[in-house]
């Protein structure tokens, strides 16, 4: 981006707190086109959430459930104590980046290192990446003020079997107060006294074990995990629903907003740096209480957790020499 290359990244967008900080601001600086490899933002479902509870279809919504069966790879573990010969043409100092140095082994790379916390970010990092999108955007969410999460046993470079995180976000505007809670390894809210008994807890169309729900005044709507296919429940409910009329821009897609923006147009991609920095902070902010262990009391302003100096190396973690930021 210094260079004033236009920018597509995977997700998620950092491993830390403090890089989507930065990369948010350097975005912001430089004005290059960046978008995250996240298509939901770009979908009609995204849009649709957002028109329904922009209208008062349920009502102010106070709750939010957003469970995941990831973590499909190691975790919960100790560091192995043997070493493996380094496989033929990787660089493993240069794979290490800014972690701290370690003999290589099988159970870091490749695909199993969502699972170490030097090198990924746990179930959260995979997956909240999409949910996390649709759920600010539906939402208006701001930084949250504090994060509290619960989980199976904690290991020092592992993140846990399955956790529970709660953030906790203040009013927005005309929006009130709300609860988000996400859940991983398994783990899912009870099931809503409106869902029929012979019908699935779970999106049309998505995995059982992964899904959104979104708690109003005056009803709940329930969705795939990142917003898919949204319903008003029960089925009565949705029956008699008279959608509000299309009142956003439709999206070209993911990557065309992108493609665009880098030949010239004018506008910025929905999923832009600057925006998914916001997203990935605060997704990122669970893990750090989720390997605290206590509830975290959150300034944004100064990027600051201020009630726990321990947390705060998790936010900025110590990078090796030659990597710094």
């Amino acid at each position: 981006m210094k260079k004033r290359k236009h920018v597509f990244c995977q997700k998620p967008l950092t491993h830390t707190v403090y890089e989507a900080r930065r990369i948010a601001e350097i975005a912001r600086e430089t004005g290059v086109a960046t978008q995250i490899a996240v298509a939901n933002q770009a979908s009609e479902d995204t849009r649709l959430l957002c028109e329904w509870i922009w209208s008062g279809a349920i009502g102010p919504v106070r709750e939010v459930h957003n469970w995941s069966s990831r973590p499909y790879w190691a975790q919960g573990i100790e560091r192995p104590k043997g070493e493996e010969p380094v496989p033929k043409g990787l660089d493993w100092d240069l794979w290490l980046g800014p972690a701290p140095v370690r003999p290589f082994n099988s159970v870091y790379a490749p695909f199993s290192w969502r699972g170490w916390a030097d090198f990924g970010c746990g179930a959260l990092g995979d997956m909240g990446s999409y949910s996390f999108d649709t759920i600010f955007r539906v939402l208006k969410l701001e930084a949250p003020v504090s994060i509290e999460a619960s989980s199976t046993e904690r290991f020092a470079e592992t993140y846990p079997l399955a956790t529970i995180i709660q953030y906790t976000f203040a009013a927005r505007g005309d929006m009130p107060p709300v609860k988000f809670t996400w859940y991983d390894g398994g783990l899912k809210p009870p099931r809503p006294e409106e869902l029929e008994e012979n019908r699935p807890f779970k999106g049309e169309g998505e995995d059982e074990d992964e899904g959104l729900l979104l708690v109003g005044d005056r009803g709940k709507i329930l969705c795939g995990f990142n917003g898919a296919n949204p319903k008003l429940i029960p089925e009565a409910k949705m029956s008699s629903f008279v959608p509000p009329p299309k009142t956003l821009p439709r999206s070209l897609g993911n990557e065309r907003e992108w493609l665009d923006a880098c030949k010239g147009g004018k506008s910025k991609p929905c999923g832009n740096f600057e925006f998914e920095g916001l997203v990935t902070e605060t997704l990122l902010l669970g893990n750090v209480a989720s390997r605290t262990g206590q509830k975290l009391h959150w300034d944004h302003a100064s990027l600051k957790v201020t009630n726990n100096d321990s947390a705060q190396k998790d936010v900025s973690p110590e990078r090796r020499g030659g990597w710094e930021l």
